[in-house]
C-alpha cells in the first residue's frame, strides 16, 4: 500500500514521465466543441483514453448521435476496440457520453513496470482517436 502523498507522487512523475517520452501538444479540451474533450486516465486498475460528452442534455444528444453515425468509420479506419456508452457516469455520480479505449491488463499507476506499456496504449490510440476526431470535426460539430 502506498500513502496518499506516495501515490500523488507516483502519480506526477508518470505523467511527468509520459510528456517527456512523448512530447507533443494533445486536443484534450481543445476540441472547439462545447463540452467534447478527450481525456487519458490511469489509476490502480487500468488506463483509458476518451472521448467524453459532458454539455447539457441537447447538445450531448445531438453531438452522439452524429459520433453513432461515425462509429462504423472509427472501429473500422481508427480504433476497432472502441466502447460506446451513451450513459456514462463518473465516480462522482455525473452522467456524460463516452466513447473509450481501455487497457486492463495488469497495469498500475503505482507499478513502474507497466508505465512504458501504458505510455505507449496511450501514444498510439490518442493519436488515432485524433486524427480520426481531425478527419469528421466538421460532421461531429454540425
Amino acid at each position: 500500500m502506498f500513502s496518499k502523498e506516495e501515490s500523488r507522487q507516483l502519480r506526477q512523475e508518470f505523467w511527468t514521465s509520459f510528456g517527456k517520452s512523448f512530447p507533443r501538444k494533445w486536443l484534450l479540451y481543445d476540441t472547439k466543441i462545447k463540452g467534447v474533450a478527450f481525456k487519458f486516465h490511469f489509476d490502480t486498475k487500468q488506463a483509458l483514453i476518451a472521448l467524453d460528452l459532458e454539455d447539457d442534455l441537447e447538445n450531448r444528444i445531438n453531438c452522439w448521435e452524429k459520433l453513432v453515425a461515425l462509429k462504423g468509420l472509427l472501429k473500422s479506419e481508427f480504433l476497432p476496440e472502441a466502447i460506446y456508452e451513451e450513459e456514462y457516469y463518473l465516480e462522482n455520480g455525473k452522467e456524460i457520453s463516452r466513447i473509450y479505449l481501455v487497457l486492463d491488463e495488469n497495469v498500475s499507476i503505482h507499478n513502474k513496470n507497466t508505465w512504458r506499456e501504458v505510455m505507449e496504449f496511450f501514444n498510439k490510440n490518442m493519436s488515432l482517436f485524433e486524427a480520426f476526431f481531425d478527419d469528421y470535426r466538421d460532421v461531429i460539430k454540425g
